[in-house]
């Protein structure tokens, strides 16, 4: 049985891996929530993996989401699932694993935990020990819901942040690595760099973790350090990566909880917990990037800088710039007021300044228009991109639009979340599409 921590929220996990003899670089593959608009991607990944056991027939990218033949691939992912099962192509492994991702921004470590979902809450204005750092888009967990309710496995891509400046968690992990059992370590898929992946089975380290994740949450401790009240809800874990996949893996407890009539049973459920990897904030090579905004087919007879005009009120000033270099410049020296928020279109590039904003930060104040102009139907469609090529280069096409937004300072994020509570949804993320977590452990759900 798992051993849990409660009072953390935390669980040792008991994680799947590939047998040996895999081939690693075809089983691991990227989130689902990446390369959204560009569907060449997946069908790159479709050529490399062909029929080798991958976490790509596990998983349902969301490239995907809203085709005909949705139920049939959630029933061949639920296939190979049993499949992979069946075929003993999976072998556990009990306790932490340490992992360490080379990305273009350095090495990433990182600690592959269970945290209790009993523990968190994705609404606004939360005070649990687990939180959402941006808004939680509720009509995009129902398909997430049908996916994973009834699922054998979970294959997680979430990644979950701690505020740990002295890297008292996972810094003595790093030292004594050579002499733990290294669980896998290969070159990932499409130049995506290397990810390595160590058994914490030494119960010396394992209770080193646990003893430092009890000072991050010492209730005294946290309030002088975000200089709070007493009293004030700690605030442990915060959201990173695959903030929908957590709130769907909630959702799914609650229902489960509330079709069970023996309590005392369902709260052993492994359902109550779910697979993540923890990060700490403070990592060198954890860069906040910013999401960017494309618009497609944009309704015939709208003024976009027109209903931008409208909607600020006095308050907007847009100016003409003469390539996409111009404007990231003019987006990316701002501090303070004004927002200034880079617009690319067919038409060409310039720059959005919205003056005295009525959010803290350029994203708050662009996705309070955009959530009026979809509301409105202004355009087809809304996605989320990483990047500034893929702003560029879709947001010039024929009835399309790009918005190019500036990062946010990722020491502002745990006080921000706790004063203020969740961000406006993608708001920011943790490095390029390509630095992403990878598929490759996994858990039984059932």
């Amino acid at each position: 049985m798992m051993r849990v921590h409660e009072s953390l929220a935390l669980g040792v996990p008991d994680i799947l891996l590939p047998i040996p003899g895999t081939d690693l670089s075809k089983w691991a593959v990227i989130a689902c929530d990446q390369f959204t608009s560009e569907p060449e991607y997946w069908n790159r990944v479709k050529e490399f993996v062909g029929v080798a056991p991958s976490t790509l027939n596990l998983i349902y990218p969301e490239v995907y989401l809203g085709e005909a033949q949705a139920d049939d691939r959630i029933a061949r992912i639920r296939e190979h699932m049993q499949l992979y099962l069946q075929n003993k192509i999976l072998t556990e492994a009990s306790g932490f694993v340490y992992v360490e991702r080379q990305t273009g921004s350095g090495i990433r470590n990182g600690l592959m935990v269970c945290l209790d979902l009993e523990h968190y809450d994705f609404k606004k204005g939360s005070k649990s020990l687990i939180r959402a750092t941006e808004g939680t888009i509720l009509s995009r967990i129902p398909p997430r819901v049908k996916i994973r309710e009834g699922a054998p496995l979970e294959i997680p891509h979430i990644m979950v942040l701690i505020d740990d400046p002295e890297n008292i968690v996972m810094g003595p992990l790093t030292a004594p690595k050579a002499s733990l059992k290294r669980l896998y370590d290969f070159e990932l898929m499409m130049g995506s760099g290397r990810v390595s992946g160590y058994s914490v089975d030494d119960v010396g380290l394992e209770k080193g973790v646990i003893s430092s994740l009890r000072s991050l949450a010492d209730p005294e401790a946290f309030a002088v350090k975000y200089g709070l009240k007493p009293g004030t809800p700690v605030l442990l874990y915060a959201m990173g990566d695959g903030n929908h996949s957590l709130a769907t893996a909630k959702t799914i407890w609650e229902k489960t909880k509330e079709m069970t009539k023996d309590n005392n049973a369902v709260l052993r459920s492994p359902l109550r917990q779910a697979l993540v990897e923890l990060v700490n904030l403070h990592e060198q090579a954890l860069i906040f990037e910013p999401i960017h905004r494309l618009l497609f087919d944009l309704a015939p007879g709208r003024n976009l800088i027109g209903d931008m005009e409208r909607y600020y009120r006095g308050r907007f000033r847009y100016a003409e710039c003469q390539s996409p270099e111009e404007v990231l410049a003019m987006v990316d020296r701002q501090k303070g007021s004004p927002h200034r928020i880079g617009l690319v279109t067919s038409a060409g590039f310039g720059a959005i300044e919205v003056f005295e904003p009525d959010s803290n930060l350029p994203i708050g104040t662009l996705q309070n228009f955009l959530d009026t102009f979809m509301g409105e139907k202004g355009a087809r469609e809304i996605d989320y991109v990483h990047g500034t090529e893929p702003v560029v280069r879709l947001g010039t096409g024929s009835g399309c639009a790009g918005f190019y937004l500036p990062a946010m300072d990722k020491s502002e994020l745990f006080k921000t979340v706790i004063l203020d509570g969740a961000l406006p949804r993608k708001t920011f993320s943790m490095g390029e599409a390509s630095e992403k977590r990878f598929y490759m452990e996994a858990r039984k759900l059932a």
